[in-house]
């Protein structure tokens, strides 16, 4: 018997009264800066990883897929998912896998422990399938489960139809797969720009899909301290609202305070923001001037000065 400690890993954020997860266990999920990729993992290399998987279908499969592939024979995947967001689908998406599993519920959540499948054809086919790919449609590398992957998200179109020519230094927060990027790198009056995003995914693909020497990028999470920008002379950005799947109205208000810290006074941002989403009060909190510059689609885009 060998000597050597158990190598475990956590995916997500799994809720501490349904799993304990060991201290120091690395972290695989894409959406947390710093973490551990799961791609590079060896073959068989962990005892344990305990997981709380994606909504997304395809994300979802491909996480625990890979869990599946860096697990040890004898190993155990721990995985769950509330039941609104996933969890209804575990047993079906493990079937697929070919694994076999012992199913639980509580609090919530489906629960599912499951052991490394001896075959794991259908396991390689899941993480073809949600692998990074050139889109022929978008002209964008992409990958599923990074926001709007598969089309072009109608509020980012409408903020691109909105944008004047930009100059100066600039920041785009949540920068996605550099859609916005592309269209204010067109004026050559930008001297800088920063693309700042949570997911690695994101981050991977921007720096496929935004070649160019203005841009430097930011893997972080904005309600921390990073990145350290300051005296922009503009910003633009398409807040998320959701977290783990769930509405979260204050991360938009993350976004726009974080805006405003990074512009100069004089400074401008551009912002579009699904039409329900009262951002106008935390605007006029930071901003000395707020004015609408479009609508549609359930869309709406403000230009506000600092």
């Amino acid at each position: 018997m060998s000597d050597a400690p158990a190598a475990f890993a956590v995916y997500g954020a799994p809720p501490p009264a349904l799993a304990d997860v060991p201290a120091g266990a690395p972290q695989l999920s894409p959406l947390s800066p710093g973490s551990t990729a799961q791609e590079p993992l060896d073959d068989a290399s962990l005892d344990e990883i305990v997981m709380l998987a994606p909504a997304g279908t395809l994300e979802r499969r491909y996480a625990i897929a890979q869990a599946l592939r860096a697990l040890k024979p004898e190993g155990r995947l721990l995985v769950m998912a509330p039941k609104d967001r996933g969890g209804t689908r575990l047993a079906g998406d493990l079937t697929l896998l070919g694994a076999s599993f012992g199913e639980t519920a509580k609090r919530h959540h489906r629960i599912c422990q499951v052991a490394r499948p001896a075959d794991l054809a259908a396991v390689s086919a899941t993480i073809a399938d949600g692998a990074p790919r050139l889109d022929p449609d978008l002209g964008l590398w992409t990958q599923p489960g990074v926001f709007s992957w598969d089309r072009v998200d109608l509020g980012t179109a409408l903020l691109i139809e909105a944008l004047p020519p930009l100059s100066g230094r600039g920041a785009d927060l949540g920068c996605g797969l550099g859609l916005l990027a592309r269209k204010v790198l067109a004026s050559k009056d930008v001297t800088d720009l920063a693309l700042v995003d949570i997911d690695r995914r994101a981050i991977e693909a921007v720096r496929r899909n935004v070649d160019d020497p203005r841009v430097t990028v930011h893997w972080a999470d904005l309600r921390g301290v990073e990145p350290a920008l300051a005296d922009l002379n503009f910003v633009v950005m398409n807040p998320p609202f959701h977290d783990a799947g769930a509405e979260d109205r204050a991360l938009g208000a993350v976004f726009i305070r974080r805006a405003a810290g990074m512009l100069k006074k004089g400074g401008v941002c551009w912002l579009v923001a699904n039409r329900h989403l009262p951002y106008e009060k935390t605007l006029a909190e930071h901003f000395s001037h707020v004015t609408p510059r479009g609508e549609g689609g359930g869309y709406k885009v403000y230009e506000a000065r600092k």
